[in-house]
């Protein structure tokens, strides 16, 4: 068998980051704003009109040499906000592995988490005997309800890994465990695809919880409005490529990121061809707060 670099769970060790304790779950207290800019699209405008809140590349990160990882926090930017999540979407990480890279069998609790994989293979085994490839045509989510066990692998042979791995708070605790392992629609050009969404609705795949989730590969000088549900907010991910967003043509570039609250049609424009991430979010679901990761 290749060398194979073990590593443990994702949460552990991380007591080096910023603002994360060392038992490596999630702050439950607001991170920092300084950083972040806040965007009116009118400055005359109430705070009940719509707000664009924009964040830098998070600095909350942990390295595990041939595993490493990248905090975003959605609620983050948002003044007097006291949740570093935004409503039932706790955190989206930014992963990478390195070929022959093992995250051996760990356990997750009381969140839902989706593998999206825009390049590359992640491999995925657990004690229910599933051995499954998460690849560009195939999404993995893992309601983890009341207990799921499984690891993570890249193979010697496979390429570097970078993929997101999504966190979301689900409705109610101890649910019962389940796993989705299935293909997604091809990728069009500049059009929004629909990845996973609430058991309400009719996703690929679903959460249990009030968050869909949307991505596009946007060309460059190609305009497109950020997707919408009626009474929620939409935060967008810049996973690579530069835009601007709203009226006010705000720049959002590589891993940086905006939540805009309380609009219906905002425009999106790719200054270089981008791949971006969006989802819509219920601020106001009912949330459980205890999961192993995304608290």
């Amino acid at each position: 068998m290749p060398a194979r670099s073990l590593l443990e769970h994702h949460g552990r060790g991380l007591g080096g980051c910023a603002n994360t304790p060392a038992n490596g779950h999630v702050l439950r207290t607001p991170f920092p704003v300084g950083s972040v800019q806040m965007v009116m699209e009118n400055p005359e405008q109430t705070t009940s009109e719509p707000r664009i809140y924009t964040a830098p590349r998070t600095e909350i990160s942990q390295n595990q040499g041939k595993f490493r990882i990248h905090f975003n926090f959605p609620g983050s930017p948002v003044p007097d906000h006291d949740d570093h999540g935004y409503g039932p979407l706790a955190t989206v990480v930014e992963s990478f592995m390195d070929p022959g890279t093992l995250i051996s069998m760990h356990q997750h609790r009381n969140e839902e988490i989706i593998s999206w994989v825009p390049d590359g293979v992640m491999r995925h085994d657990d004690r229910l005997g599933n051995e499954l490839v998460t690849d560009p045509e195939s999404m993995l989510v893992m309601n983890a309800g009341s207990g799921f066990w499984h690891a993570e692998e890249t193979y010697e042979d496979d390429p570097p890994l970078r993929m997101l791995q999504i966190f979301v708070r689900p409705h109610s605790l101890d649910l019962e465990p389940e796993i989705q392992h299935e293909p997604i629609p091809d990728a069009a050009q500049n059009e929004w695809r629909h990845l996973f969404g609430s058991v309400d609705g009719d996703p690929p795949l679903s959460v249990r919880n009030e968050v869909d989730c949307y991505d596009c590969r946007l060309a460059e000088g190609t305009t497109i409005s950020l997707p919408t549900h009626p009474d929620r907010d939409t935060y967008l991910y810049v996973f690579d490529g530069a835009v601007t967003i709203g009226e006010s043509e705000t720049a959002i570039g590589y891993t940086e990121s905006a939540l805009v609250i309380g609009e219906d049609d905002v425009p999106v424009t790719a200054t270089e061809n981008s791949t971006l991430v969006a989802f819509t979010i219920d601020p106001d679901a009912p949330i459980t707060r205890q999961g192993t990761i995304g608290r």
